[in-house]
């Protein structure tokens, strides 16, 4: 599993070709699979394969999302904030569940951020993408995955990119 840690790596530039079901199908098991706190499962995700849909959403912040109009799906990962407090963790450990899955299937992905930032000065990121689709205002938006095949390879990391600095063991 670490080998998959190590080639995994933020894709923007994505091919036309389209996402098999079965792949897609895997990637949402990984998705439902993910660990919950006090097994609250608020996530909830909108897969969207219709282009005209991913070219609406590609606008939904100034900057960062415009890539989006060329992946093959992308996936809303939402919570209902209701049933859980830790919603937004909920939601990141699917969002990465979702990415180490599709890099298996071979597919590149990039999270896009969503809360917290904006469509424009008078409207959320959040707000805009709950009317492209016909999301709840109760549920809120943590991020969008981009996905599809890779236009090109970047290459994986290796043990020179670890900062092991970071490790601190008993006491910081």
């Amino acid at each position: 599993m670490l080998e998959l840690f190590y080639q995994r790596r933020s894709i923007r530039k994505f091919t036309d070709k389209p996402i098999e079901t079965e792949k897609l199908d895997r990637i949402m098991q990984a998705a439902l699979l993910a660990p919950s706190s006090k097994s609250a499962y608020p996530c909830e995700f909108v897969v969207v394969e219709q282009k005209e849909i991913n070219e609406k959403l590609s606008a939904c912040k100034p900057l960062g999302a415009g890539f989006l109009k060329n992946a093959a799906c992308s996936i809303i990962v939402a919570g209902d904030a209701d049933k859980s407090d830790v919603w937004i963790e909920d939601c990141a450990i699917a969002s990465t569940f979702i990415q180490l899955q599709a890099e298996k299937e071979g597919l590149g992905t990039c999270w896009i951020q969503i809360r917290e930032r904006e469509y424009n000065d008078k409207q959320s990121a959040e707000s805009y993408i709950q009317e492209v689709v016909n999301m709840p205002a109760n549920i809120k938006i943590l991020a969008i995955i981009a996905i599809g095949y890779k236009d090109g390879e970047k290459a994986g990391r290796d043990e020179s990119f670890l900062k092991k600095e970071k490790i601190h063991i008993n006491s910081f």
